[in-house]
Parts: structure tokens; sequence; C-alpha cells
């Protein structure tokens, strides 16, 4: 099992290259889901404000914020142009759509 130490290094030592591509969701939609950040949901349980700060150094420099839909996916979002409510009911929606694409 990887501790906290372990997880805060890997994010500290990640290039800003590789959220680049969060980065540029964000700035187009203000909203990125798991499947286009490097992070898992346990870095967002432990290491939110190593992300953020990865995120600066990346050149995003707004508030960031993160939801989870039951414990299935997660999304990263700018708190100045969404409410946690709508990313959540998007999640919602979003996964379920998954899950019915796949059954």
């Amino acid at each position: 099992m990887v501790n906290v130490e372990q997880l805060k290094y890997s994010i500290n030592r990640m290039s800003a290259a590789q959220v680049s591509e969060a980065v540029l969701e964000l700035r187009l939609d203000g909203l990125v889901t798991e499947g286009k950040t490097p992070f898992t949901k346990v870095h967002f349980n432990t290491c939110f404000a190593e992300i953020e700060a990865l995120f600066q150094r990346a050149g995003y420099h707004r508030p960031l914020d993160v939801v989870g839909y039951q414990g299935l996916m997660y999304a990263l979002y700018d708190p100045s142009r969404w409410e946690a409510v709508q990313v959540l009911r998007w999640l919602k929606e979003f996964t379920e759509a998954a899950a019915a694409r796949a059954g």
C-alpha cells in the first residue's frame, strides 16, 4: 500500500506537462473528469493541496474543487463556473450513460 508521503512525493515530482490536457479542459469547460487527469481518487482524498499546486505550476491559477459520484468517478471543476450540485448531476448522468452503453 502506498502511504501519504509517497503519494505527495509522486504528485510533487509530476511534470506540468502531465496535467496539460486537464488544464486545457478546465480553461475551456471548467470541468474535467478523471479520465483526463493523471490522478486517482486516492490522490484526491489525500493530496488535494498538492494537486492544486501542480495545476498552478501548469498555468491554471483559478480555484479548484472536486466532486465524486458514488465512488465510481470524480470530476475536477472550477467552482466559479460550476456549482457542486451541477457537477454531481452531470457525473450521475455521465456514469449512468456509460453503464447503459456497456451493459
